[in-house]
């Protein structure tokens, strides 16, 4: 049997005529210049949170820590707690954890071990099941996400439907001619 990942892009390219990693990470990695540009310009309470959330990418050139923490930080530049999306969990009771995934209609979850020297299992959460595991990154675990749902034809969690927007329509540049106020004032300010 194949893995699921690759299940995921064949059927995905199947229904959109795109592969979906390579183009998700790759667009990802266009706008990220501009979307910080943007995270820096908000002020107020967001913008202290957005501040926060992209700290981490100053300290640390990874291109993978980069991509997690621009999607976490579009997450709050739309009103959207990322905690929704993404949950990490650190070397913790086992039962609280699966008591916590049961409880997670879909998402990404991060467990990380004590031991700082272990990578950290990164998976994919849907409706209480982890249908996938042992991801590299979490933007890669985005992209999964997203292809899930695109090829399932899920509808996206109202508590996340405008940062799934923008995925879709910004960034993956899908079914991109009407968009909600929020993602087009996004899209207006990502293009000036």
């Amino acid at each position: 049997m194949p893995q699921l990942p690759i299940v995921i892009n064949a059927e995905f390219k199947r229904i959109t005529t795109m592969p979906l990693q390579s183009k998700f990470l790759s667009q990802l990695d266009v706008h990220s210049k501009k979307l910080m540009k943007l995270f820096k310009k908000r002020g107020g309470q967001i913008g202290r949170r957005l501040e926060n959330i992209v700290a981490p990418m100053v300290e640390d050139d990874d291109v993978d820590l980069g991509r997690e923490c621009v999607i976490k930080a579009l997450c709050v530049y739309l009103n959207e707690d990322p905690e929704n999306l993404l949950r990490e969990y650190v070397a913790a009771d086992e039962a609280l954890i699966q008591g916590s995934i049961e409880e997670t209609t879909l998402g990404i979850y991060v467990f990380k071990q004590r031991d700082a020297s272990q990578e950290p299992d990164i998976g994919i959460v849907l409706e209480g099941q982890v249908v996938l595991q042992e991801l590299d990154n979490v933007a890669l675990a985005t992209a999964m996400l997203f292809g899930l749902m695109y090829a399932l034809n899920l509808n996206y969690p109202p508590d996340l439907k405008y940062t799934f927007e923008v995925l879709q329509k910004v960034v993956m540049e899908l079914e991109g001619t009407t968009l909600s106020k929020k993602a087009q004032a996004l899209k207006n300010r990502l293009y000036q």
